[in-house]
């Protein structure tokens, strides 16, 4: 799954610089503010705000979907734990997510994911990164949803999740899935409101792990009870455990 994220791009106009080419030109870009949230390592549990691209604009929404239905705060408070990810395969079926993959596609652009590999009873973290762009972008799906009883309106989205690939069967090696991640043709096709049910189904697929690039990072990522989002954390860290085991291979 993909629960943990760096995204380290400050400047919202550098990052609407990425992408530029699909964004309408009516899209006020002065809108989008020039100090972005920036995270060395950042989980979607503490609900983040973080920017999303819409086929309308660059937009900045909670990670973690509360669907429209949803009436009761608490249940909305509860389900967006369960909602960081959408899973590819069932999508279209799932009662919070139906509406949202129908029409409510959205890209969130990232500097690289955290994954966790287990051998010998131990998670040993890992980072992984595209080789093409420093910059990739992830499959979503947003929603807005009410409180009726405050009228606070919340935006938040959701990460699709594909099988995972070669690569990442060998680091998520326990559910082996990996985020959706699009390539960047693809892009535009994505956020496009008006794709029927198989042109969207065609484009959730594991992406090409020749592209793909990982490194195993210190266990401070395993740590809930310390501060993760350091300079550190995504620094290479090597475990001689896993060499040894990975040259056996």
């Amino acid at each position: 799954m993909c629960y943990n994220v760096e995204y380290l791009e400050s400047r919202g106009k550098k990052y609407a610089e990425r992408f530029n080419d699909i964004l309408p030109r009516t899209w006020d870009r002065q809108s989008l503010s020039d100090e972005l949230p920036t995270y060395y390592f950042v989980s979607g549990f503490s609900h983040p705000l973080l920017p999303i691209v819409k086929h309308d604009g660059i937009f900045l929404f909670e990670w973690g979907l509360i669907p429209s239905w949803v009436k009761d705060p608490s249940i909305a408070k509860d389900i967006r734990t369960k909602t960081l990810n959408a899973v590819g395969e069932t999508v279209f079926e799932k009662p919070s997510f139906r509406k949202s993959i129908s029409s409510q596609r959205c890209l969130f652009g990232v500097n690289g994911f955290f994954e966790w590999q287990h051998f010998n009873k131990a998670k040993y973290p890992h980072l992984i990164q595209t080789k093409r762009n420093k910059i990739f972008s992830l499959g979503c799906i947003y929603e807005t949803w009410l409180d009726q009883s405050t009228g606070e309106i919340k935006n938040t989205f959701s990460i699709l999740t594909t099988p995972a690939n070669p690569l990442m069967e060998k680091i998520h090696n326990l559910k082996k899935r990996m985020p959706l991640i699009l390539n960047q043709q693809d892009e535009q096709r994505w956020i496009e409101p008006s794709l029927n049910t198989e042109q969207i189904k065609a484009l959730i697929k594991p992406y090409d792990q020749a592209d793909m690039t990982s490194y195993t990072v210190s266990k401070i990522a395993n740590t809930t009870k310390m501060d993760r989002n350091i300079p550190e954390i995504i620094e290479p860290f090597n475990f001689v455990e896993l060499i040894d085991k990975n040259n056996s291979i």
